[in-house]
């Protein structure tokens, strides 16, 4: 009977295991985009830790990192990402774009770093519209000042542009195949630094600067190729990728709490089932001959015992000491000490007798 319970316990639980793991995975197969393979919080946690923008651009194509997953041309390797920079006034304006061909780039996101007129920096990771959608920004607050600061205001500052191109790559560049989306989600979290805070915000402060550079310079090769994949045809009601993952979170959690209420309804059903399936053997044991037998042998031999009790009690032998017992107490003191003194004075005699 234990194993029995033990074996369907076993099956419950390999049951609602089964459950959790096809929600995960349906989860995550739907719900990928384009945007998920570029985590821009990691962009502004190694941005803070930077050097210079070279350093940067390094830090953004480490193989050993992995920071990008993005593949946008398709051949299997995950794209290299190139730095330049457009500076206007107290604004820099860094631009990442991937490397799709000869020539051929598309812009991914931009930081965005702008100093006011009491010396303070604030720095802004935005999103590209065809990418992530309209105002998708992160605005790091980093808990040391960034020793890349320094190096942007300068005398005789020369805005960054990478030398790198199509084919053309630094010697520590080696391209590695793209993760499934889920890998990558659970990858990244290693490679930013939470001591740092990532707010997001929905106004852009530098748009001055930005527009400027959107009207001439802008890498759009990828957008000009499918003109229909952009994030809004993508992802239909939704402004940006903000408002696609708050989406995410909240069907997740309600397809986590579906199948976690169903799987405690199959634990009590299997629970019930097994208490009922031991309640039944129970009663079948109780009820079986074998049991019946021992209870009847155990009642035959109360019975002879008890019988064999009164066989005892009711012995010549016993009746005689009751008889001698009832008559000495049914007779006088007076009696009892004369008997008492004849006996002591034949003893006396025997002793003398024994002395001669």
């Amino acid at each position: 009977m234990k194993t029995k319970n033990l074996l369907l316990a076993i099956i419950s639980f390999w049951s609602l295991s089964s459950v959790f793991a096809q929600d995960r995975t349906t989860v995550t197969a739907n719900n990928s985009d384009v945007s998920d393979n570029l985590d821009l919080r990691a962009v502004a946690s190694i941005f803070g830790d930077s050097r210079d923008l070279p350093d940067f651009e390094r830090r953004l194509n480490d193989p050993n990192s992995q920071i990008s997953n993005l593949d946008l041309n398709g051949d299997n390797r995950v794209d290299y990402l190139r730095v330049i920079e457009t500076v206007e006034g107290n604004t820099h304006l860094i631009i990442i774009q991937s490397v799709l061909g000869h020539d051929n780039y598309q812009d991914i996101a931009t930081v965005e770093v702008e100093r006011d007129r009491y010396n303070k920096v604030q720095v802004q990771v935005v999103g590209d519209v065809y990418m992530f959608g309209n105002n998708y920004i992160y605005e790091p607050v980093y808990a040391y000042t960034p020793i890349i600061y320094t190096s942007f205001w300068v005398g005789n500052y020369h805005p960054y542009c990478s030398s790198w191109y199509w084919g053309y790559y630094p010697s520590f560049y080696v391209a590695w195949s793209p993760f499934p989306i889920y890998s990558y989600h659970n990858h990244i979290g290693i490679y930013i630094n939470f001591n740092h805070q990532y707010n997001y915000v929905d106004y852009r402060r530098c748009a001055v600067a930005y527009n400027n550079y959107y009207n001439g310079r802008r890498g759009n090769y990828y957008e000009r190729q499918y003109p229909t994949r952009s994030f809004s045809n993508r992802n239909t009601g939704y402004a940006n990728r903000y408002e696609l993952d708050n989406n995410r979170r909240t069907q997740n959690t309600s397809s986590r709490n579906q199948v976690a209420t169903n799987g405690t309804r199959n634990n009590s059903n299997a629970v019930g089932s097994s208490r009922s399936v031991a309640t039944q053997s129970g009663s079948r044991s109780e009820s079986s001959p074998r049991i019946n037998g021992n209870t009847r042998a155990q009642e035959s031999q109360k019975s002879v015992a008890t019988s064999n009790d009164q066989r005892s009690d009711s012995s010549p032998r016993s009746n005689q000491n009751q008889r001698a017992q009832e008559s000495q107490r049914n007779s006088s003191p007076r009696e009892f000490s004369q008997q008492r003194g004849n006996s002591q004075r034949s003893e006396g005699n025997s002793r003398g007798n024994r002395r001669i």
